[in-house]
């Protein structure tokens, strides 16, 4: 695992402290994929703002969430890349901006229909609210994931002219393509973690099979993905078959390998994700 424990913090200025405390990757990644799916699924350009808005400030109220809430094991484990635990970062701010975000995803949402909005608010914000609050420490750590991950797909049809559920294997890509995100998204923090009493299920199998199990999980959300429209073409099946050399790289590799070729993985997953909605 990398170093994480600098001495020093930096943050260039307010907003990069605050991006930080979003966790800004995860936010832009999640927000960019609602908006891919948004063009996919052909909802309309203003529907695509809209629903595309109400994601990214839902996201924004998940990362600020989580850091408000984890600030102490944060500074307990020395982490230098948390500006709420070290000081770089208000609480008062950051309590402020959660609560605009948290207005701004509550007039968004119910702004892009009140089937997307209900979607939104509850199965996707209100699961990572749930995972922040309580589900990481336990057995079921990934069913938040899932639900926020398979909902997404639905957030953004249901805010179409048409107000359709989107195709069963769409919103089952996405659950499974959430699970793996958990997985990977906790492999570099389970030392952290377990120092401070958080026992997900990625703590309880440990870094070896939550590799093989997240290789697993992306390998059938690529399955889902690239077969649930039908008749996959030429460059679906070869992006199949670099998918499975990678999940088996993921699966038994050493090093950091296993980690890169995951993430690849997921990458994948998502073009394929946004190629079916098509």
């Amino acid at each position: 695992m990398a170093v994480r424990h600098a001495s020093t913090s930096v943050h260039p200025g307010t907003f990069g402290a605050l991006a930080a405390a979003a966790h800004g990757g995860p936010c832009v990644a999640v927000t960019t994929l609602a908006a891919l799916l948004a063009v996919a699924l052909d909802v309309g350009t203003a529907s695509a703002v809209v629903v595309t808005a109400a994601v990214l400030a839902g996201q924004l109220t998940i990362g600020w969430g989580n850091d408000l809430l984890d600030a102490g094991r944060d500074a307990a484990v020395g982490r230098a890349d948390k500006p709420i635990a070290t000081g770089a970062l208000s609480r008062r701010l950051v309590q402020h901006c959660l609560v605009a975000a948290a207005v701004a995803c509550l007039v968004l949402s119910a702004a892009a229909g009140w089937r997307s909005g209900l979607v939104h608010v509850v199965l996707l914000v209100g699961m990572g609210h749930a995972y922040n609050l309580g589900l990481k420490a336990t057995v079921l750590s990934w069913l938040p994931y899932a639900v926020a991950f398979g909902s997404l797909p639905a957030v953004v049809s249901l805010a179409g002219p048409d107000h359709a559920w989107p195709d069963w294997w769409l919103m089952g890509a996405g659950a499974t393509l959430g699970v793996g995100a958990h997985l990977l998204n906790t492999l570099p923090d389970l030392a952290d973690d377990a120092r401070t009493g958080v026992r997900g299920l990625p703590h309880r199998l440990g870094e070896g099979v939550s590799r093989v199990v997240a290789a697993a999980v992306l390998l059938t959300a690529s399955v889902l993905a690239a077969l649930g429209p039908g008749s996959p073409g030429a460059l679906t099946w070869a992006a199949l078959l670099v998918v499975v050399v990678l999940a088996v790289v993921a699966a038994t590799g050493r090093g950091r390998w296993p980690f890169r070729a995951a993430i690849a993985v997921a990458l994948i997953d998502v073009v394929l994700l946004v190629a079916g909605a098509r």
